[in-house]
């Protein structure tokens, strides 16, 4: 059962604000399809609608809340440039929309970030600089470059103007639905996503419960959740969900989180892989591994649909050539 969204306060993210967000990225953000499919249904033993944001320009949801946050700068400090921390999907968002509005990026990315989205930042004319993920704080040598140079940072999760901005990833779900749904499954790392998408769905469909999807062992949304506080993840690295390794929820989205999610799923880097694979086979769609957790949760069963209606949130696919072909090779 969803625990009730009984909360005093208001939340710092309002159905306004994803609607007025809509109406700003409406040019520019790609309104993405909704996949289904007999056998996935067949197997679930319910209705599953697949947001395909895998799609989106630059391969994922990102870009949603990177337009936003950046659009709605004031023009003289948006002319300053724009600064953010990523290991790749925001990254690349940030990048492609500072190159529409013509300013500059500096984009600061974990060393070991996948080579495609490295280069896929590079690529929109961002200076990237890298770091160690595992040594080095990513906020500090953003806050460094911000205070040197009068940029605007621009973070990726933590942040109400991105979140409304992917919250609009909800609102077109349920638009293209065609009703109600019981469940949405989510990927989540700073959790800006999934609050986003709570918001949004929530407006649409109350009932509905919002989960939030990880990798085992960073299953700090799930913990968090549980404890009714922010819970850390003891290790930063490890994982093939590279989108999916935040430390900890953000300040912002676990206040949204916390009154609007239900809980969290985690399933392991093998099932992140089998979904992976099973998506490419029949779907025809190239899902990342961190964009994969909630098909995963879906065709393992750890997360049950069925007898209902669920869409699960596919938030990315940019994924490097080895480890597609690692998933289609270990499960053929």
């Amino acid at each position: 059962m969803s625990k009730p969204a009984a909360h005093h306060a208001p939340l710092p993210v309002a159905l306004a604000d994803l609607e007025a967000a809509q109406t700003r990225i409406a040019s520019h953000a790609r309104i993405t399809p909704v996949l289904r499919h007999e056998e996935l249904d067949a197997r679930a033993g319910g209705q599953v609608f697949l947001k395909a944001e895998v799609l989106q320009r630059t391969g994922a949801f990102k870009f949603r809340g990177a337009f936003n946050k950046i659009a709605g700068l004031d023009p003289a400090a948006r002319a300053r440039g724009v600064v953010a921390f990523s290991s790749g999907n925001h990254a690349q968002a940030v990048a492609a929309v500072a190159q529409i509005f013509g300013v500059p990026a500096t984009i600061v990315m974990p060393s070991d970030a996948p080579e495609t989205k490295i280069r896929g930042t590079r690529h929109y004319g961002a200076d990237v600089r890298l770091y160690d993920r595992v040594r080095e704080s990513r906020e500090a040598i953003a806050a460094g470059i911000v205070q040197e140079s009068g940029a605007t940072l621009v973070p990726p999760f933590d942040d109400p103007a991105i979140i409304a901005g992917q919250g609009t990833a909800g609102l077109e779900l349920m638009a293209q639905c065609g009703g109600a749904l019981d469940a949405v499954l989510v990927p989540a790392s700073g959790g800006g996503l999934a609050a986003g998408v709570s918001v949004g769905v929530k407006a649409r469909s109350p009932l509905a419960e919002i989960w939030l999807c990880e990798p085992e062992g960073f299953d700090d949304w799930g913990r968090s959740l549980r404890a009714g506080q922010i819970e850390r993840n003891i290790a930063l690295s490890g994982s093939i969900c590279d989108a999916l390794l935040a430390p900890q929820p953000g300040t912002i989205t676990f206040a949204v989180n916390h009154a609007l999610a239900a809980g969290g799923v985690a399933v392991s880097d093998d099932e992140v892989l089998a979904a992976m694979a099973w998506a490419w086979r029949n779907l025809k769609i190239v899902v990342e591994p961190g964009g994969a957790v909630g098909l995963a949760a879906i065709l393992t069963g750890k997360f049950d649909a069925g007898k209902k209606r669920v869409g699960v949130i596919l938030s990315g696919g940019n994924v490097e050539d080895a480890m597609m072909m690692r998933a289609l090779s270990e499960h053929d």
